[in-house]
């Protein structure tokens, strides 16, 4: 009674009918009651949309859960889902690329295109990809881009490299064949400012190369990225014509049929091992916490990402047998002993299994 009591009052909701997300996480099902019953331990916040189609129409009944943007949680990978989008979209500018010319960043040595990259992102959340993709836009870019759509965010440095933090870009070369045809610009980005959001400093320690640092870990240059951006997104780019022009992300359609199919792509689907990279790697919602083959009846389109700690999932879902359509964002923490780098985190014991779980309940609501 004290836990429904809690939902009810920390509930937000769009719309006055019964709503799913409060009878979802009343349940009594282990994987959701051990984290609804410590609430103050896990950081979770979620986003739950069902789309609704009436007549030819199509509109949105949203439902939330402890959302607030200003409380700070680390995005991981789920931040190169924008990235991939507006690499397409500033790539549609210039009349000399597209998607398929191939390309070589500046010290590099893999000769690649945006199409190979951006499967690589969303297949197995491939760092190196994403770190290709960060050069050619640059940070001021990113921010820019994402804040004309009434996107606050602040992505500000890569996964991989000797310097992820570098201000200044690297240059990109693209070829026909192998004469080069275009270069683009070293940009040189604005000094970081400190994050202003709750949160920003956790935990009481964190591992530097092989020492304990006994002082919590600070965020504030880190990446920010929050659960209302992510869900803006995955509306954006699946149901663009519900948006204005201005809040549109510029791409054309044979782009945009590319990026939603590479949202959905199975590992195998990518040519990928399917013993290292089975079906759910990078799908927590539904699947995360089983290595079965996810049924064709079920399409998730996604974006996930998870370090430190922190498990984040923003996905649009169709279950063709119901022919329901929703959009689920959510993040939680599972991180008990407080400590960071130390690579002990309840990923698969509370996390995964949450999320899964989460998600199989709503798209069975």
């Amino acid at each position: 009674m004290r836990i429904l009591l809690l939902l009810l009052i920390v509930l937000t909701v769009s719309c006055s009918q019964k709503n799913p997300l409060e009878k979802v996480l009343s349940s009594d099902n282990p994987k959701i009651k051990r984290v609804i019953d410590s609430l103050d331990k896990y950081e979770i916040q979620i986003l739950f949309t069902e789309i609704i189609e009436k007549e030819g129409e199509i509109s949105f009944k949203d439902y939330s859960f402890q959302v607030d943007d200003s409380t700070y949680f680390y995005p991981a990978s789920s931040v190169k889902l924008p990235i991939a989008i507006l690499a397409l979209e500033k790539m549609n500018k210039n009349k000399l690329i597209d998607r398929n010319t191939i390309l070589m960043v500046e010290g590099d040595s893999l000769k690649t295109t945006f199409a190979n990259q951006i499967m690589k992102i969303f297949a197995v959340s491939d760092n190196e990809a994403y770190a290709r993709l960060f050069e050619y836009l640059g940070q001021d870019y990113i921010t820019e881009k994402l804040q004309e759509r009434g996107i606050s965010s602040r992505i500000s440095h890569r996964f991989s490299g000797l310097n992820p933090s570098d201000l200044e870009t690297k240059q990109l070369h693209f070829y026909d064949k192998e004469n080069l045809i275009f270069s683009s610009k070293k940009i040189n980005n604005k000094d970081l400012e400190v994050l202003p959001l709750k949160k920003i400093i956790k935990g009481v320690g964190y591992i530097d190369g092989d020492s304990l640092v006994n002082e919590p870990k600070d965020f504030s240059l880190k990446n920010y990225l929050s659960i209302t951006a992510l869900h803006t997104m995955m509306k954006q780019v699946q149901f663009l014509e519900l948006f204005s022009e201005e809040k549109r992300f510029n791409l054309n359609e044979d782009d945009r049929i590319f990026l939603l199919e590479m949202m959905r792509i199975l590992p195998r689907e990518a040519k990928y091992n399917t013993v290292e990279y089975y079906d759910s790697y990078g799908k927590f919602f539904v699947f995360g916490d089983t290595k079965e083959p996810i049924p064709k009846h079920i399409k998730i389109y996604n974006k996930v990402g998870y370090a430190y700690g922190t498990l984040t999932d923003c996905a649009y879902i169709i279950n063709e047998k119901t022919n329901k359509k929703y959009i689920l964002t959510a993040t939680i923490h599972v991180n008990k002993n407080k400590i960071f780098n130390d690579g002990v985190y309840e990923y698969d014991e509370i996390g995964i299994p949450f999320l899964a779980e989460l998600g199989r309940q709503l798209i069975d609501y």
